[in-house]
């Protein structure tokens, strides 16, 4: 369910669950963590790029089963997307549709996010009684200012791709067809780096 292909210096990820909108389990997460592992010890890793299977929906988040028995609440989402943030190589989030709930972590946790012009962005925790992912409210703040993010996280509000792409949440819209021939161009320049150049940039970027 979660697939991940290697190869000269770009990994990829892909959520490979569309008969369940791509909703996260445990053992998704879980492999998910694995696999940011050992891209963190990877001295080769350049780029990693994640998207999902399918063609409407990235991820509705967790599995509602596994929500309520106690999923919503897990350190493993802050696993997944520490790892991501703290990867020393371009990470790029290609959203092949809608982003919803707890799958926000990992892309947010990306240094860019790609959008097919179908995705929606909706994270309803208020409604749900549940809170966010701890490192998201301070992320998503990062990206398109506190009002925005309470827009979303306590509004509730759905917001189109053209609306993300406003707010600053994506940094691309692009045709479905070429997305992840977008990221991997975007990823090119990259590739064709030394990891130590890419990790320095990367602090440089992040004022550490």
């Amino acid at each position: 369910m979660i697939d991940c292909q290697r190869e000269d210096g770009l990994w990829r990820i892909t959520l490979n669950r569309p008969d369940k909108a791509n909703s996260l389990t445990a053992g998704m997460l879980s492999r998910m963590v694995d696999i940011v592992m050992e891209a963190t010890v990877d001295p080769h890793i350049k780029a990693l790029v994640i998207t999902g299977a399918g063609d409407k929906v990235f991820s509705a988040g967790a599995d509602l089963d596994e929500a309520r028995a106690g999923l919503a609440t897990s350190q493993l989402w802050e696993q997944v997307s520490g790892g991501i943030a703290a990867l020393p190589c371009l990470t790029i989030a290609a959203l092949n549709g809608t982003l919803a709930g707890g799958a926000f972590g990992m892309a947010l946790a990306c240094d860019l996010r790609l959008a097919v012009p179908n995705a929606r962005f909706f994270y309803p925790v208020a409604k749900l009684g549940f809170l966010p992912q701890p490192s998201d409210p301070g992320r998503l703040v990062a990206l398109m200012g506190p009002a925005r993010a309470k827009l979303l996280l306590l509004g509730g509000q759905k917001f189109s791709a053209d609306e993300a792409y406003a707010f600053g949440l994506i940094d691309r819209i692009t045709a479905p067809e070429h997305l992840l021939e977008q990221a991997a161009e975007i990823a090119g320049d990259a590739l064709a780096g030394k990891p130590e150049v890419l990790r320095r940039i990367k602090e440089m970027c992040e004022g550490r």
